[in-house]
């Protein structure tokens, strides 16, 4: 009989408030932050999580969250080289974009939100259509990792606006080849290059008006750059000298308080600040002055001049002629240094904002949101919190110095550092998860953190009997009692001189043994206090163990009869508990053992090691039962698995769990030594483990700072299937990497791509097949097939039933069985296949289709545009098709039959879609004539206002003025 198991999935994943792979984005109120694969929504102020965007099935990190000017809809790049579109009102994606190989690094959207610019660490940069739902075209030119991307809309005095009101025509990019690059999108091409620093250019940002462009380098440099909309209104031009005339020309540089990376720039989208983070903890503020302080500026400065010249003229009349020259040269040096010194006069250093950790990303609050006045900076720090500081206004007087207040903070519901140790209560409610500097208890129903206790380093953790206390091993080498109900430190006990490295209670819970680094074994026993608060244990010192080396881990048999114990010099040594004499010697890891665990019934021992092996060992006489090459890096931690309670005639089983450094989860079978599933969610290395009392679930801790269930679900699971599924994963994504191949040195995002082949095209088309476009392209060829087949067998009958005779009375061919269960005709049948595949990965899912398949699908597409079926879906298939398979068609006599007739129906279906759009846009226009009329009228009618009041409130509302600043 095949052995059956059951299945285990990711249930939770908790302990995240923010994590450092993307930047993140506040408005005011709601904070959307990375938090690994998800996005989660926190309210600030509350300190509450009102969603998670989770995709089921879906891993890869998210890389890089942008808003859209649509206040609802969120573009978020993740690592594996995707873009989804999610809905904040919804929690659900809108729309996939698949076309990068490597981890999306910049996004940008249009004025309008209908466009969006995605840039990479596969150096291409895309242009999407957010309402097609389909990629434009792909730029290739960057030699390295686009770190920004922003759209410029170009306008200049004296041209007028056309009354189109068409979308920005132009791209700024900047990327780590040092390079600044700004294309022009009418005609798909660089249209500047400039070699803005010396070092990688990891950030830039463009004025609400741009005009003026910040950028900021590896080597802590910021520099400003003007565009000269003039020069773009008329296009590219030779100037008098024969060369091209520049659109972006160099301004100064801004001196920053310190000298690391600059790694953000931001503008505030309406208040008058620039902020730049170039330190870790620190975000610098610079305030631009408004036009009337520059001038004051100015005419103090010049008034200091002409002191200065009064007094060197004074120098000179006494007779010192070698300073005679000195005034003249501090004119040139004030000719050379104007352009700096005009933009340190309207950018001034405002104050600085200090986080407590270390700043991941910034952002500004909007006004909306934050109230009037108030100006918000928003910190994500790198240590999974979360910071609101409140800006002041500037002040009248000098005197005082303006300072950043922390308004908000949101980092209860985290540990700062790597979660190191976990252990659950006897009735699987309460968990305790320990890291350095925090000890954090969760409830295991709703995963919210409802104690946060200060502790040492924490190394290792267990519950004492009754789950009143906690007791934590710590790096000092302290074992510390804590008290759940009071979240009170109770004792600190002085265990041993170095690092514990494993403590363990006894089955029968009445002593504890402790393992530590000074090469100790400790025995304690539990003593029992009574104070009013009820029954409280504590740790009395009976006996200790010397060995020869450190002690790693310490592990006491279910059944009470032996002490295992795993040196630094790779071996494990068992000794009788009660009179600790010597029994067995396990040796054979060749790095030291980490963990062990001793099966329910006392007859397996099973340790993990550094040398990324589990062996299983019998406790009965120590022979090695198997040694299995468990994970690719070192295995952390290993846990058997108790016998679920839910089953009432089940034995303890052998089965147990492993976790390593290689992020993995796995579950095996200790007596048939195979592995069982494999668990991929962990971003990290996965450090702790703790396994379900009753065998319902196991809880793992990492790197990433997340704590992750995985639950025990009623699915069986078949090894010889999850072998098969495995491979076919593999086969699957390797078809879509061969596919996906190619050798161009430039946006190849090929490892082994050869630098000095030739460049690609500068532009190309946005193509990348996945393992869903190969399945939906294989969907629509069955589809055709079937419709073929059904199509061909009634053309026979009605021919045979034409001929007369015997013929006439042949009974027609049975419907094929899909057909008839959705009672359609074949052209429909196609047609309903085609609809169901995601607009972004339909013209993936048509490039699988081979050219017999294409002159098939082309029958189908005549009858649609006949029939007036989806005219919009079929005019993108034939216009992509068309332009696919251009040659061949050309070529292909055969396919006059079917184009003539196709241009002929899809004319007429295309006029009728035009006139209905045209009527409906004639209305929609009547009724916004009509709306703004009512409004006028209604503002008009408000109590006490006349035409002088309702200008000056136009007046309030127009932005501040801003000074030109020229190179």
């Amino acid at each position: 009989m095949v052995q059956t198991y059951l299945r285990h999935g990711p249930t939770e994943a908790f302990g995240l408030v923010c994590s450092s792979s993307s930047n993140s984005q506040y408005d005011g109120k709601l904070a959307y932050v990375p938090a690994l694969e998800d996005v989660l929504v926190w309210d600030v102020k509350k300190g509450q999580m009102l969603a998670m965007w989770h995709e089921t099935g879906h891993r890869a990190e998210v890389t890089c969250i942008l808003r859209s000017p649509q206040k609802d809809i969120f573009a978020v790049g993740y690592a594996d080289g995707s873009i989804r579109l999610w809905s904040a009102s919804e929690g659900s994606v809108i729309a996939t974009f698949n076309g990068h190989k490597k981890a999306v690094t910049a996004l940008a959207f249009d004025e309008a939100g209908a466009r969006l610019a995605s840039g990479s660490q596969d150096t291409d940069l895309i242009l999407w259509d957010v309402v097609g739902e389909a990629g434009l075209f792909r730029l290739r030119g960057h030699r390295d990792q686009i770190t920004a991307v922003h759209f410029i809309t170009p306008y200049a005095s004296g041209v007028p606006s056309t009354s189109s009101g068409a979308a920005p025509s132009y791209l700024l990019t900047s990327a780590k080849d040092t390079f600044l690059k700004l294309w022009d999108l009418s005609t798909q091409h660089c249209i500047q290059t400039i070699v803005a620093h010396r070092s990688e250019i990891w950030t830039f940002d463009v004025d609400s008006k741009h005009e003026l462009v910040f950028t900021g380098s590896g080597e802590g440099e910021l520099k400003a750059w003007r565009i000269d909309h003039e020069a773009l209104a008329q296009g590219l031009r030779e100037t008098e000298s024969g060369e091209v005339a520049k659109l972006i020309h160099p301004v100064a540089a801004l001196p920053l308080a310190s000298n690391h990376r600059v790694s953000q720039i931001t503008f505030h989208p309406t208040r008058p600040y620039l902020a730049v983070q170039s330190h870790d903890r620190t975000v610098e503020l610079f305030r631009i002055r408004t036009e009337d302080e520059v001038r004051k500026k100015q005419a103090r400065r010049r008034k200091r001049m002409k002191e200065k010249k009064e007094q060197g003229r004074a120098k000179a009349k006494d007779g010192k002629k070698d300073q005679e020259h000195e005034p003249e040269a501090d004119d040139n040096a004030m000719d050379v240094d104007e352009p700096a010194a005009q933009l340190v006069d309207l950018f001034t250093p405002y104050l600085v904002v200090r986080g407590s950790g270390k700043i991941r990303s910034f952002d500004f609050g909007d006004e909306e949101a934050s109230g009037k006045g108030a100006t918000q900076v928003f910190l994500a720090l790198s240590s999974n919190a979360l910071e609101v500081y409140n800006v002041p206004p500037p002040a009248k007087t000098k005197d005082v110095l303006p300072e950043t207040t922390r308004i908000f903070s949101v980092d209860l519901p985290g540990h700062r550092t790597d979660v190191r140790t976990l252990c659950l209560s006897s009735d699987d409610t309460l968990l305790a998860s320990g890291s350095s500097g925090s000890l954090k208890i969760w409830n295991m129903k709703t995963t919210a953190c409802i104690r946060t206790l200060e502790c040492g380093h924490a190394i290792c953790s267990t519950f004492l009997p009754g789950d009143r206390q906690i007791a934590v091993g710590t790096k000092s080498g302290e074992i510390l009692i804590y008290d759940v109900a009071s979240s009170s430190l109770l004792d600190t006990i002085k265990a041993h001189t170095s690092t514990v490295w494993s403590i363990h209670v006894r089955a029968d819970g009445q002593a504890l043994v402790s393992g530590s680094a000074d090469k100790d074994v400790k025995f304690w026993e539990f003593e029992q206090k009574l104070p009013r608060s009820g029954r409280l244990l504590s740790l009395v010192h009976v006996r200790t163990l010397k060995m020869t080396d450190d002690v790693l881990s310490v592990r006491y048999s279910p059944n009470g009869k032996f002490l295992a114990v795993a040196l630094l010099d790779s071996t494990v040594k068992v000794f009788y508990q009660d009179s600790l004499k010597f029994f067995l010697s396990l040796y054979g890891h060749k790095l030291p053992v980490l963990s062990m665990d001793i099966s329910a019934d006392s007859k397996l021992i099973v340790t993990c090691s550094a040398d990324k092996n589990v062996k299983i060992w019998g406790l009965d006489f120590g022979d090695c039962h198997r040694s299995i090459f468990a994970h690719d890096e070192s295995v952390m931690q290993v846990a058997f698995e108790n016998y679920d309670v839910r089953d009432l005639d089940a034995k303890p089983s052998h089965y147990f769990w492993t976790v390593g450094k290689d992020k993995m989860v796995k579950y095996w079978d200790g007596d048939k030594f195979e592995n069982i599933q494999k668990l991929e969610g962990h971003h990290g290395e996965v450090w702790a483990l703790a396994v379900s009392n009753t065998g319902k679930f196991v809880v793992t801790g990492s790197h990433d700072k997340s704590i992750r269930v995985w639950e025990k679900l009623d699915e069986p699971l078949f090894l010889e299937e999850e072998r098969e599924r495995e491979l076919e994963n593999i086969y699957e994504s390797g078809i879509a990497e061969s596919l996906n191949r190619t050798d161009a040195p430039m946006g190849s995002g090929a490892d082994d791509a050869d630098p000095d082949a030739a460049p690609g095209l500068e532009v190309a088309s946005v193509s990348k097949q996945t393992t869903e476009t190969l399945m939906a392209g294989e969907k629509i060829m069955e589809a055709l097939e079937l419709a073929d087949a059904e199509i061909a067998a009634f053309r026979e009958y009605e021919e045979a039933k034409a001929q007369g005779g015997l013929s006439e009375q042949v009974a027609p061919p049975p419907r094929n069985p899909v057909l008839a269960a959705y009672d359609v005709e074949p052209e429909e049948y196609v047609l309903r296949v085609v609809e169901r595949i995601p607009g972004t990965a339909l013209y993936d899912a048509l490039l699988v289709l081979p050219f017999g398949k294409v002159v098939s699908l082309m029958q189908y597409l005549n009858l649609w545009a006949q029939k007036d079926w989806n005219i919009i879906l079929t005019s993108r298939i034939i216009f992509f098709l068309l332009k696919t398979h251009y040659h061949q068609i050309v070529a292909n006599r055969i396919m006059r039959t079917a184009l003539i007739p196709l241009r002929k129906h899809l004319r007429e279906s295309l006029r009728k879609q035009k006139d209905t759009i045209s009527y409906n846009l004639a209305a929609l226009k009547y009724i916004k004539r009509q709306n703004d009329a009512q409004r006028i009228a209604e503002f008009y009618e408000e109590e006490g206002m006349d035409e002088e009041k309702i200008r000056e409130r136009i007046a309030e509302g127009k932005k501040r003025k801003r000074i030109t600043i020229k190179a």
